[in-house]
C-alpha cells in the first residue's frame, strides 16, 4: 500500500531530501582507464524501502543495506570468520573481562571531525541506554563501562567473561557515530554521518538512495566506485527487466528467475549460502498463541521441504534455530518430533487445545517476493487442520513496526543469525532479548543461553546451546523454516564483487569496467 503523500513530501520529492551530515558534496570524479572514462556509478535495485537509516535502531535489511555502507564498526569479520581490524587498528584482553581496543588515528566522519575514543564511548553509552531501544542492546548486556582512556584507546569492562562479544563488535549494530549528528535531528532515522566508504547524498522515498564515494575514507584506495544508487523496486520482475536492460548493475532474485537468465551472456549469477532462515512467528501474548498445543500443532502441519522445494527450487536446507551455516553451533532440526509432518498428530494437538475445527488468523507478512510467497504456501498447508488464515502483506517500515510492537497474530519474515549462536538464541528468544517480540519466556532456555554467554570453553558452549536448541524447538515461539542459498545476478562489466556467508555486500573493491 502507497504511503499517501504529504505536502511535506511532495515539497521533499523535489529536492535533496536527506544530506550526510550537512556537508558539501564533492563532485564525482570519472573512473580512471585507459580510454574513455567509465562511470563509476554503481545502480542497484533494491527490493525494499529503507525504515531508517539509524544503525542503533533499526533492523530493516533495507536499512541494513544501505547504512551498512555508511558507518563502521571497530572490528570486521572476514569469509573464515577471523576477526580483522577496521576502526580499531589492534586490540587485547589482559583479562577475561576486560578488552582495550586501539583505534586508528586520522579516520574522519563525514562532517569531517575526527573520530576518537570519545566516540566509541558515545556510542556504546547510547546503544546500552534503554530509552535508545537500541537493537543490540542486549548483545553488550555484560557490558559494566566503557573507558576512554586516552584519545586512541577505548577501555571496555565486562561483568562477566563473554564469548560472543568480539562477534557482536564486527555488528552494524556496534556501528561508530558522533554525537553532534545525533543531537541535531534526535536520531540518526532520517540523516547519516558515518565514517564508511560512502556517504549519504538524498533519498527519495519510494524512488531511490543514493550515496556517493567518501573522499576521505581511512581505507587507501578505496572505494574504487564513485557512488552507489539504490533504485527501490519491490517487484522481482521489475528488477529482473532492469538487470537485462543495463539499467541496472546488480539485484538479489529468487532462484525462480535463474532459468530466465541462465543463457544470458550479459548477466553473471554469484551464489553462496545465506546465514538466514524463514520463519513463521506467533504473539504469544494473546490466544490461541499463548497455547503451546496450538503452536506444536502448527509445526506438525508446516511441510518444509515442501517450501523448500516449491518456493527456492530447491536451493534450500531445512534449518533450525541456528541455520546450518554456522555449522558445527547448528542441530540436525529435522530429526526432532516437531518437524515431523503429521497433520493426524497435529489435529489431535488442536483438539487437546480446545480448537477441535480450528481457528481464523491473520499471517502479516514482509515486503519479500519469497516471504510473501511463503506465506501463501502456509496459508494453504495450515487449512489441512482446519486454520483459516487471512494474509497482511506490509511495506517495509510498516512490517518493523508491527514486528517490534506485538501488533500480529503470526508473521511470516526473514531473520538473519549473524556470526554466532548468541545472535540466533538469546538475542531472539531470551526473556529480555533485544528481538524477542513474540513474548516468549522460558526460565530454562534463559539458563541455558546465559551459561553459554560466559562460557568459554567450546565443547561446553556447543552442549550449552544445543539443548537450548531443543527446548526452542519444542515450545515453538517460532517455526524455523528453511535457509535458502542467496542470489546476486549482476551485469558482467561489475568486477570485484564476492559475497560470502559473513560479508554479503563488500563494494569497496568493485569496478564497473
Amino acid at each position: 500500500m502507497k504511503r499517501k503523500l504529504s505536502i511535506i513530501a511532495l515539497l521533499l520529492a523535489f529536492a535533496v531530501l536527506f544530506t550526510a551530515c550537512g556537508q558539501k558534496q564533492p563532485a564525482q570524479p570519472a573512473g580512471e582507464s585507459n580510454g574513455p572514462a567509465k562511470e563509476q556509478i554503481l545502480q542497484y535495485a533494491t527490493d525494499g524501502e529503507p525504515a531508517g537509516l539509524d544503525p542503533h535502531k533499526v533492523p530493516a535489511a533495507a536499512s541494513i543495506r544501505i547504512y551498512g555502507k555508511i558507518y563502521n564498526s571497530l572490528v570486521d569479520m572476514d569469509e573464515n570468520g577471523e576477526f580483522q581490524p577496521e576502526l580499531a587498528e589492534s586490540w587485547e584482553q589482559p583479562d577475561d573481562v576486560t578488552y582495550i581496543f586501539k583505534l586508528k588515528q586520522g579516520v574522519r566522519f563525514h562532517n569531517g571531525r575526527e573520530m576518537t575514543a570519545d566516540d566509541v564511548k558515545y556510542s556504546f553509552e547510547r546503544i546500552l541506554n534503554p530509552d535508545t531501544a537500541a537493537v543490540g542492546r542486549s548483545y553488550f548486556s555484560k557490558v559494566q563501562s566503557v573507558e576512554a582512556v586516552d584519545k586512541y584507546t577505548v577501555k571496555f569492562s565486562l561483568s562477566d567473561p563473554y564469548a560472543p562479544f568480539m562477534a557482536y563488535m564486527t555488528s552494524v549494530y556496534a556501528s561508530i557515530v558522533p554525537k553532534e549528528a545525533v543531537e541535531e535531528k534526535g536520531n540518526l532515522m532520517q540523516t547519516a554521518c558515518g565514517t564508511g566508504p560512502f556517504m549519504l547524498k538524498e533519498w527519495i522515498p519510494d524512488n531511490h538512495v543514493t550515496l556517493v564515494k567518501n573522499p576521505s575514507y581511512f581505507m587507501e584506495g578505496q572505494p574504487k566506485l564513485d557512488g552507489i544508487v539504490f533504485h527501490i523496486m519491490p517487484d522481482e520482475s521489475s528488477r529482473l527487466a532492469a538487470l537485462r536492460t543495463g539499467k541496472v548493475h546488480i539485484t538479489k532474485l529468487s532462484p525462480q528467475s535463474i532459468p530466465l537468465v541462465k543463457d544470458n551472456k550479459d548477466i553473471n549469477i554469484i551464489s553462496y549460502q545465506s546465514n538466514e532462515y524463514s520463519y513463521l512467528g506467533f504473539n504469544m501474548t494473546i490466544e490461541p498463541f499463548n497455547n503451546k498445543k496450538v503452536r506444536q500443532a502448527i509445526s506438525l502441519a508446516v511441510n518444509r521441504p515442501e517450501i523448500a522445494q516449491t518456493i527456492y527450487g530447491g536451493n534450500a536446507v531445512v534449518s533450525g534455530p541456528v541455520p546450518p551455516s554456522l555449522k558445527k553451533w547448528s542441530i540436525d532440526a529435522e530429526s526432532t518430533e516437531m518437524y515431523q509432518y503429521n497433520i493426524e498428530k497435529a489435529k489431535q494437538l488442536l483438539a487437546e487445545a480446545g480448537y477441535p475445527n480450528g481457528f481464523e488468523t491473520v499471517i502479516t507478512a514482509g515486503l519479500y517476493d519469497d516471504i510473501r510467497d511463503t506465506a501463501q504456501l502456509l496459508q494453504k498447508q495450515l487449512e489441512a487442520i482446519g486454520i483459516k488464515a487471512t494474509i497482511q502483506n506490509l511495506e517495509s517500515g510498516q512490517y518493523v513496526d508491527a514486528w517490534k510492537n506485538k501488533n500480529h497474530q503470526m508473521m511470516a519474515g526473514r531473520n538473519g543469525s549473524g556470526s554466532d549462536p548468541d545472535r540466533a538464541l538469546g538475542f531472539f528468544f531470551s526473556t529480555k532479548g533485544s528481538a524477542n517480540v513474540w513474548g516468549y519466556s522460558n526460565p530454562e532456555f534463559d539458563a541455558l543461553t546465559e551459561e553459554a554467554k560466559i562460557t568459554v570453553d567450546e565443547t561446553k558452549r556447543l552442549e550449552l546451546y544445543k539443548k537450548a536448541q531443543e527446548i526452542l524447538i519444542d515450545d515453538s515461539p517460532n517455526l524455523f523454516i528453511i535457509s535458502p542459498m542467496d542470489y546476486y545476478f549482476t551485469r558482467t562489466e561489475l568486477k570485484g564483487f564476492n559475497p560470502d556467508t559473513f560479508n554479503t555486500e563488500d563494494f569497496e573493491n568493485v569496478v564497473i569496467e
